[in-house]
């Protein structure tokens, strides 16, 4: 680690020309919005929700800042915790697999929370956002598999940086202001994989949120942090196995990674969706019912084994993490798509079960993350397969499309339309509770 990341970052955070954003990076960003108005007004009624959110509320600190199902507002650190922590309550939220987490769950909530507190116009608050995404993108791969392998969970790790930039660009500091932000962020990020299935995983978003806003006020009133928090001696990168792959940097300003987000069309873990896709193309193909089936394999990367591959899932937040169960629901006609499709009784239903326990999942070193590989036997014998890669992204039309379906299916027609056109016109703030 020869390079000085830290100030690589905090120069790209202040210089970055709004202008030279390129048109195709804000469309994206736009579509990431939405889906994000879309998710967290769908999950403000979850319990992780209501319990944050009273807890929050309770302590009297209002302020002008937005919270999904509240009245009133409240002041910036709340409001992020709070917001963040609901956007991912679902789990429906985008995701970016060079980062390997949820990019905009951890960094919209603090940019919008410190673009209301600030009084900034809505394109300020865009490009805020997706400076925020990039930064956490490009920090995911910076800080490599290792890190996430280990234990960690890169929403809330990478995510706090992200965070921590989309806030230091609204308050507006400095070089070493930024710097000095970024560094509290190596201090503050935090969030273990164990949480994963529980209250837990949407809580690490809104501490990412959360910990960006602290860390840019708390330089904006000059703190004094170490310099380089993220390179040095007992920095972050030393002490959570962070690979340090500087050239996730290279090109930082020139080409925006976050380009390549993906957006959830199914309610469940992303590491899920490529299986999800593959079933859904061979129903398309081939004529059969579940009580046809004989065996499934399901193919993944070896990764995902600790990630989403909970074999016999008690309640609906667990069914969204376990291969073996959503591959019993899609294969008899659950709409994974529908929020209440994951419930604790799919769980037990006998039937459910029993095409679950026909299910074995395996893995293969050499196969990329995107990619899931599904072959059915029939009881007569007959052997179907298909391979699904998310990678293949469709093109800006379609996924515009695509994911306008999801938030009108989320918010209704009339409020989607009404959220898109604030949206695609920048022309203001009040996104969250329309």
């Amino acid at each position: 680690m020869t390079r000085d990341i830290s100030a690589e970052i905090a120069r790209f955070v202040v210089t970055c020309d709004g202008a030279s954003v390129p048109q195709s990076a804000r469309d994206v960003m736009k579509l990431s919005l939405l889906d994000w108005v879309a998710v967290t007004r769908a999950g403000q009624a979850e319990p992780v929700a209501e319990i944050v959110r009273s807890m929050v509320a309770e302590e009297g600190s209002t302020g002008p800042c937005t919270v999904a199902g509240l009245e009133h507002g409240l002041a910036p650190r709340g409001a992020a915790l709070i917001n963040g922590t609901i956007s991912h309550a679902l789990d429906y939220d985008d995701t970016h697999f060079i980062y390997l987490g949820h990019p905009s769950v951890a960094v919209v909530p603090a940019a919008l929370a410190l673009a209301e507190a600030e009084g900034a116009r809505a394109s300020e608050f865009l490009e805020a956002a997706l400076i925020g995404v990039e930064i956490a993108c490009r920090m995911g791969d910076w800080i490599g598999g290792a890190h996430y392998r280990k234990g960690f969970h890169i929403t809330a790790t990478a995510g706090s940086f992200g965070a921590a930039a989309a806030a230091s660009r609204l308050l507006k500091l400095n070089e070493a202001q930024t710097l000095t932000a970024l560094s509290i962020a190596a201090s503050r990020a935090a969030g273990v994989r164990a949480q994963f299935g529980s209250m837990g995983k949407p809580y690490h978003a809104g501490m990412a949120a959360s910990s960006g806003v602290e860390a840019a006020m708390l330089a904006a009133r000059g703190f004094v942090a170490a310099d380089r928090g993220l390179e040095a001696p007992q920095g972050f990168a030393e002490t959570h196995d962070a690979a340090g792959h500087d050239a996730a940097f290279d090109d930082l300003g020139q080409r925006y990674v976050f380009e390549t987000v993906q957006h959830k069309f199914h309610a469940c873990c992303h590491g899920l969706h490529a299986a999800l896709e593959a079933l859904t193309e061979l129903k398309s193909a081939h004529s059969f019912s579940p009580d046809m089936v004989e065996a499934v394999t399901i193919t993944v990367q070896p990764r995902y084994l600790t990630v989403c591959n909970l074999p016999a899932p008690r309640s609906g937040l667990e069914a969204k993490f376990s291969y073996r169960l959503t591959t019993a629901m899609a294969l008899s006609g659950h709409d994974t798509a529908r929020l209440d499709s994951y419930t604790d009784a799919v769980c037990s239903d006998p039937g459910m079960t029993s095409l679950r326990d026909r299910v074995r999942v395996k893995t293969e070193e050499g196969m990329v993350g995107t990619v899931a590989q599904v072959e059915i036997v029939l009881k007569n014998g007959d052997r179907l397969s298909a391979q699904h890669d998310l990678a293949h992204l469709p093109d800006l039309t379609t996924r515009r499309a695509k994911v306008r379906a999801k938030a009108s299916s989320l918010l209704g027609e009339v409020a989607e339309a009404s959220l898109w056109s604030t949206i695609s016109g920048e022309t203001s703030l009040a996104i969250l509770n329309g």
